[in-house]
């Protein structure tokens, strides 16, 4: 999923055959070997840079890159139907995973709240892999409590003056661009005086040091910023009103973080390290709740569950990562001595952190349903 966008209706509301013909073929015509490996490879967020490239390219020669974006934008404007069967193919046949931010996430925000001028600019650039985005919100102080955030942008003409530092900030040393949240008023707190920028990361000033994982891969990075001048226009939303531009989001960000594809993906992999033998009782229990979190995402996409979208998102957000969490945890059992295994039992143990915690999510869920 990359964004929550009004879905076309199909004959019987399904992916109808020719569709899934169309894909299926596209998928045995374009996947090399090369690439299957890298994906079935990946233990992290994203699959290594190379296949990430090669097969965004593919992708998006054919127009499938950004499946939900409206077409006259560049996407594929598919279904929740469609988009389901996409990405559950592309993960039963091992394609590389590409958790693009500029498509999944920053992408869909300039579409829905950015200026003309701003989606002239930066789709185009995310669709053909010039721009790549990261997501500057955690700060040392400032995690799951966002609104603690301190980093400084100081206004001098036309231009905001940043000053200060972000934290796990996945991907940061190979994008071209962040997203960032600021405070822009000084004295402000809260909720209150901050700005929603879009910041060039060739900019001086700006200093990026890796955060290697406990599995030794380096996905997360600190980003410090000293005196980085970034223009003021280059922001969403106005000056001052920046958390509401961040609310959307990180809905949107909640909502597509751990898909059903990634869960079938690690599924599968637990079930290599099976080797011949029965399927055990408990990696039947986890394919049936992955059938079922399939049916509940398919809701969710289509705007059927009955509370409001940010709540909808913590569902996803929680039910999914605590299910990747369970599937590496047995596949790491029925193979404990394999390196693939470890990795990836150890690499998502944080997938119940980021983008706000799981205790974080239920009491968003709590008030959603009017418990004080």
């Amino acid at each position: 999923m990359d964004g929550n966008f009004p879905i076309p209706e199909l004959a019987g509301g399904q992916a109808d055959a020719a569709f899934r013909a169309d894909v299926d073929a596209f998928l045995d015509a374009e996947l090399t070997d090369e690439l299957r490996a890298a994906g079935r490879e990946t233990t992290g967020l994203k699959s290594a840079r190379w296949a990430c490239e090669a097969w965004r390219n593919r992708m998006n020669a054919r127009g499938w890159f950004a499946p939900s974006w409206p077409v006259e934008h560049g996407g594929a404007g598919w279904s929740a139907e469609q988009r389901l069967y996409f990405e559950n193919a592309c993960a039963a046949r091992d394609a590389p995973i590409v958790m693009n931010s500029g498509v999944r996430t920053i992408g869909p925000l300039i579409i829905a709240e950015g200026s003309d001028e701003q989606k002239a600019h930066y789709l185009p650039a995310i669709l053909n892999g010039e721009h790549e985005w990261c997501q500057g919100f955690s700060e040392p102080q400032a995690g799951s409590d966002l609104t603690a955030l301190s980093l400084r942008a100081t206004r001098e003409g036309g231009e905001f003056i940043l000053n200060g530092s972000k934290v796990w900030t996945s991907f940061a040393h190979y994008a071209t661009h962040m997203f960032l949240l600021a405070r822009c008023e000084p004295g402000s707190t809260g909720r209150e005086g901050l700005v929603f920028l879009l910041v060039e990361m060739h900019r001086p000033g700006i200093r990026i040091r890796p955060i290697d994982f406990i599995s030794g891969e380096h996905e997360t990075n600190e980003v410090f910023f000293d005196e980085v001048r970034t223009p003021a226009a280059n922001r969403i939303g106005e000056i001052g009103d920046g958390w509401r531009a961040a609310k959307a989001l990180m809905a949107i960000a909640r909502s597509n973080n751990t898909t059903t594809g990634l869960l079938r993906r690690a599924l599968r992999a637990a079930q290599r390290g099976l080797k011949g033998r029965a399927l055990p009782r408990q990696l039947s229990q986890l394919s049936m709740q992955v059938d079922n979190f399939e049916a509940l995402e398919a809701r969710a996409s289509s705007g059927e569950m009955p509370i409001n979208p940010a709540a909808a998102s913590s569902v996803l957000k929680v039910l999914a990562t605590e299910l990747h969490q369970a599937i590496t945890e047995a596949g790491l059992g029925l193979s404990p001595n394999n390196d693939f295994a470890q990795a990836k039992y150890l690499s998502t143990r944080a997938a119940t952190i980021y983008s706000g915690t799981s205790e974080v999510h239920r009491n968003i869920l709590a008030h959603a349903i009017g418990c004080p």
